[in-house]
């Protein structure tokens, strides 16, 4: 809606000599059971002011310009028919609100010429109009109902049992044009409800996979460690030796080893015999031999086998089946 000045007539006819003028109380096209006419800017006039245009010079199809004085709001409407009460007006409920204008309410009306437009830009109230799968089709059938626009207007486009309101915020050339049999170009601005998306972190190697929260509550599994355990032996004795609990107590990596091997070093001799050892500088894994033993430990070790019986395959008690 707009604030005009009477003084600034580029956009009226200069060429009338007689103007239709005549004030009206103003009522909501409810009262009559016409809602059909809601969705638009057509008005309803008394015979009388027939009478009076037909006498004019007047260019057709007939705008008129509505102004309540009071609150000195402006806007722009065609004529529907000529069957209101004498000194009454019937318009759509929008149109009231633009005005500013309650039931009964007094509103001057004039008629005037204004220029075809060539732009219009339109602020929805909702995103749910943007959301209609056709919205050009929509908004082009709509606005047939409507002679012009006015910036600063509110207008009301009603589509499947719902209505859509549309701030009008600028039309070209004037800021009051005729949309009939024109070629106007539509540009939308955001609604009003309009939110910005909610940024989104960047991905991370924390939160790449799964959010922080999800890795923190995931329970943590022990790690494989193979080759580990006690050992057992074939004749069902328990074993004198344990396996060690180190991962891979076959392979074992000496880094003290040196470059050289014709100068064995003092490390070698601590060595476990029968084990793979990877020497730093080795290319190929070596089985080292066994040191050579005390005449001390040997006496023990034969000692110790003597003690240990040797495992014979099928040797033990018989047993029979009885039935």
């Amino acid at each position: 809606m707009s604030d005009w000045d009477d003084s600034d007539d580029e956009y009226h006819d200069e060429y009338y000599y007689e103007r239709f003028e005549h004030v009206y109380r103003c009522y909501p096209v409810s009262l009559i059971q016409k809602s059909n006419l809601e969705n638009g800017d057509k008005i309803i006039m008394p015979p009388s002011a027939l009478d009076r245009l037909a006498s004019l010079q007047i260019e057709y199809p007939m705008l008129f310009e509505l102004r309540n004085p009071s609150a000195e709001r402006v806007t722009h409407c065609g004529v529907l028919e000529f069957t209101a009460d004498e000194g009454c007006i019937y318009m759509p409920n929008w149109m009231m609100e633009n005005l500013h204008l309650q039931e009964r309410g007094v509103a001057i009306l004039k008629n005037i010429s204004l220029s075809k437009g060539t732009f219009v830009k339109l602020q929805p109230h909702t995103t749910d109009f943007l959301n209609i799968s056709d919205t050009r089709a929509v908004l082009e059938t709509s606005l047939r109902s409507y002679s012009c626009l006015t910036t600063g207007d509110t207008i009301m486009i009603a589509y499947n049992n719902k209505k859509y309101y549309i701030n009008v915020v600028e039309t070209k050339p004037w800021p009051a044009i005729s949309i009939i049999e024109t070629d106007c170009e539509v540009d939308f601005v955001q609604p009003l409800d309009y939110k910005e998306p909610e940024k989104q972190l960047p991905l991370t190697s924390s939160n790449k996979n799964k959010p922080p929260e999800v890795e923190e509550a995931a329970p943590k599994t022990p790690a494989f460690i193979p080759f580990t355990g006690s050992a057992r032996r074939l004749d069902g004795k328990t074993s004198t030796r344990s396996v060690e609990q180190t991962p891979y107590p076959m392979l074992k990596q000496d880094n003290e080893t040196k470059s050289s091997d014709s100068k064995p070093s003092n490390t070698t001799s601590r060595r476990t015999p029968g084990k793979l050892v990877f020497g730093s500088n080795a290319n190929t894994p070596k089985i080292q031999a066994p040191p050579k033993s005390s005449p001390e430990s040997t006496s023990q070790d034969s000692i110790q086998k003597a003690e240990e019986p040797k495992f014979k395959a099928f040797t033990g008690k018989k047993y029979s089946l009885k039935c």
